[in-house]
């Protein structure tokens, strides 16, 4: 994603990654930091030294996942929002390690989450065409998450008379561009 860069060192990007794995075998809320960091292969004063406490990490889970989500939706080029959501969905539930974080355990943290990451809303920015529109459709595609319709085709329906029509039809601003996730990141949005 253009101007976005990825700072995170190797031992974070470890540390994500187990705590990834695990979230997907056991559930979010059921992993504790000390059984991170046995999986990552790094001292608990390892792990608290990357991250603070686990308010920290699991956010920053969510924004690295967000934004490789974001570049997934990006590649596929939807030219609709009713596109674009879908794409997201698909990406998600196609993905253990994300696809845990929408558990009827974890769906209040996800929400929460998802609603105080800058990246998050950032990547809703490239579907929406101003933030409130952003965040909101963000709500949207966390509840079609949490809550999913029966088939793809039911979603398509629902987004297609609920969502476009307030969000608007075409995707916006276009994805990849100036208006992309890094650049809105990076602006402290």
């Amino acid at each position: 994603m253009s101007g976005w860069v990825d700072r995170r060192t190797p031992a974070e990007g470890r540390i994500l990654d187990a705590a990834g794995e695990l979230f997907a075998v056991r559930g979010v809320g059921a992993v504790a930091m000390g059984e991170i960091a046995a999986a990552a292969g790094c001292s608990r004063a390892t792990l608290y030294r990357y991250f603070p406490d686990r308010a920290a990490l699991l956010l920053a889970y969510v924004q690295r996942e967000a934004v490789r989500v974001g570049a997934l939706v990006a590649a596929d080029r939807a030219a609709t929002v009713t596109d674009a959501v879908l794409s997201g969905l698909r990406h998600v539930r196609a993905t253990p390690t994300l696809a845990a974080w929408f558990s009827e355990a974890d769906a209040a943290r996800s929400a929460d989450l998802a609603h105080r990451s800058d990246v998050v809303a950032a990547l809703g920015l490239t579907m929406a065409p101003d933030r409130d529109s952003a965040r909101w459709l963000v709500r949207v595609i966390v509840s079609l998450l949490t809550v999913p319709g029966g088939d793809e085709a039911e979603e398509r329906r629902l987004v297609e008379r609920f969502v476009a029509p307030v969000v608007g039809p075409v995707v916006g601003p276009v994805v990849g561009s100036s208006e992309s996730v890094g650049s809105t990141a990076e602006r402290g949005g």
